[in-house]
């Protein structure tokens, strides 16, 4: 049975918009295992604040006195894991999907942003411990494509949904994102997921590989830590590099040039639709007024 967790630190989340901020905070409620339980009101979405919060939460533990182990993630709203990025912020915010996109690589290697700033391409550091997400509430859109760039996640026991429900509010699904969820579940269950946006239960969404199980309380996460001796992996130097070559195609989408290159591609894709559609009512029409001038001879 889990003991009383030990905080270790805390990373507050700046206000943002309409969000309050919050914070994102780290307990130990055994060694080695590092539990970031993220709060910001009312529905953790994810902002720029927000990301880099993660990403300071995550430095922390790989450079601070800390002995190599497993990290969770996890929430301290009960209603919520995340309820998918604020798209009004992403859409008018410079550089928020690409963040978005490092948080991912983050948890699957490292990009080294300073390096990259200097040399023409980056320069990837591994991230070296096994990474839980408990969705222990929704995880819609953003919030789930975040869980799936952890090497493992646990569904929620009881409340909650999982969905990528893009196609609900007609937005494209751009090529990281696919490429996130085609490296993580089979073809045939992400048709499902994506072209049929479906609500899981976290017993279904097992059933369809977006998570590795169902916790119902938090010692089940400890327990599949245990059962999986992940916290032995952490221990193996060589965990890091398995871990990078496992997720290379990945990788290479989530770089801003692979990003920018999908995104004019998806804009290109928009505008060509736009002008077939145009095309083929201008044909309709054509073909309706040449089959009424044949019915009248």
């Amino acid at each position: 049975m889990s003991t009383q967790p030990q905080l270790r630190f805390s990373i507050p989340i700046p206000p943002c918009g309409e969000h309050p901020g919050g914070a994102i905070t780290c307990t130990e409620p055994q060694p080695a295992v590092y539990v970031l339980t993220w709060t910001s009101p009312p529905e953790n979405r994810i902002t720029t604040p927000f990301l880099r919060a993660l990403l300071t939460a995550l430095d922390v533990i790989e450079y601070g006195d800390f002995k190599r182990g497993v990290v969770i993630t996890t929430s301290g709203i009960p209603k919520y894991y995340s309820n998918g990025a604020d798209l009004e912020h992403a859409f008018n915010t410079d550089g928020f999907w690409q963040l978005f996109h490092d948080t991912w690589a983050r948890f699957l290697t490292y990009v080294l942003h300073l390096v990259t700033a200097c040399f023409a391409i980056p320069i990837f550091y591994e991230y070296p411990m096994p990474t839980l997400a408990l969705i222990n509430g929704h995880a819609f859109a953003g919030g789930i494509m975040l869980a799936m760039a952890h090497d493992y996640r646990l569904g929620p026991g009881s409340k909650g949904w999982i969905c990528v429900n893009e196609l609900q509010f007609d937005a494209p699904l751009m090529r990281p994102f696919t490429a996130l969820f085609r490296q993580q579940i089979p073809l045939l269950h992400y048709r499902s997921v994506a072209l049929e946006a479906r609500r899981f239960t976290g017993e279904q969404a097992m059933e369809v590989s977006l998570v590795d199980g169902v916790a119902h309380t938090f010692d089940d996460a400890l327990k599949f830590i245990n059962d999986r001796d992940l916290l032995e992996k952490a221990k193996s130097q060589s965990y890091a590099q398995i871990k990078t070559e496992m997720y290379a195609d990945l990788l290479a989408d989530l770089t801003p040039k692979a990003t920018d290159r999908a995104t004019r591609k998806t804009v290109d894709e928009y505008s060509r639709a736009a002008e077939r559609k145009e095309k083929g009512r201008a044909w309709y029409k054509r073909w309706v007024a040449e089959n009424k001038a044949k019915s009248k001879m």
